[in-house]
């Protein structure tokens, strides 16, 4: 018999990111961020957000004590910061929030020629290739509809074969296949795989997103509103296409 009083599990958890570009006043602050909860406020309240430097400009020093209490004063819920610049980690740290590494990739390349492998290295090699190659996340199929309040996530694609209502959520770290009505949120692409894609037969979304970049319903409805559509990344920006 487990005498264990709780158990610490793993879970895919969708949140909202903040990217803070340039901050200059907490008014202009709360100005900006109180048009775009207005957009959608059912979408905003009580959402996690993880607040991101990674793209402020460098001779910024924001009020993050002011951050936090105007994103709460709008029902979001601070949950981290990411990407904090050295000098501004004592700060961060006031806010009692978790500190979380930046996403972006170090692209410094050792331009210096190789050294030739030894038989035992290439075979690590060889083999670890192989290995990288066969691991695959398998596709999660539903069947049935994915009701107002639920989530279903999947690692690889997810097909579902009925209807998404309305404050439902569905999320893949590949594409997503939904062959009824999404009308509720559909996010794919949320490990950062910028080529997912969102297929669906009537689209009449809550909010779609693919590696973290979102398009809320005021947006879809003008363009392939209640149709037959699909939803890619190009560049930084999401596309909705017609289905031929």
């Amino acid at each position: 018999m487990n005498d264990a009083c709780f158990q610490l599990k793993g879970s895919a958890v969708s949140t909202v990111v903040l990217e803070l570009y340039h901050y200059d006043s907490a008014a202009d602050f709360a100005d900006l961020l109180g048009d775009k909860v207005r957009q959608a406020p059912q979408f905003f309240q009580q959402s996690p957000v993880v607040i991101s430097l990674e793209k402020l400009a460098e001779d910024q020093t924001p009020d993050f004590g002011a951050i936090v209490d105007i994103c709460r004063e709008f029902h979001l819920q601070p949950m981290a910061l990411r990407g904090v610049p050295e000098p501004l980690i004592p700060a961060a740290r006031e806010t009692g929030l978790a500190l979380v590494p930046s996403n972006t990739r170090n692209t410094e390349l050792d331009m210096s020629p190789p050294a030739e492998p030894t038989d035992a290295q290439a075979a690590v090699v060889v083999k670890k290739v192989v290995e990288e190659r066969l691991v695959s996340h398998p596709t999660k199929i539903i069947t049935r509809p994915v009701r107002s309040g639920q989530q279903v996530y999947s690692e690889g694609d997810l097909v579902v074969l009925s209807q998404v209502s309305a404050g439902a959520e569905v999320l893949a770290g590949g594409d997503i296949h939904i062959y009824g009505a999404l009308r509720g949120r559909a996010l794919a692409g949320v490990n950062g795989d910028t080529g997912a894609k969102i297929f669906c037969q009537n689209l009449s979304a809550e909010l779609v997103a693919i590696a973290g970049n979102f398009i809320l319903s005021d947006s879809l409805q003008k363009k392939c509103w209640q149709e037959s559509a699909y939803v890619c990344l190009e560049g930084e920006n999401l596309q909705v296409h017609k289905l031929p």
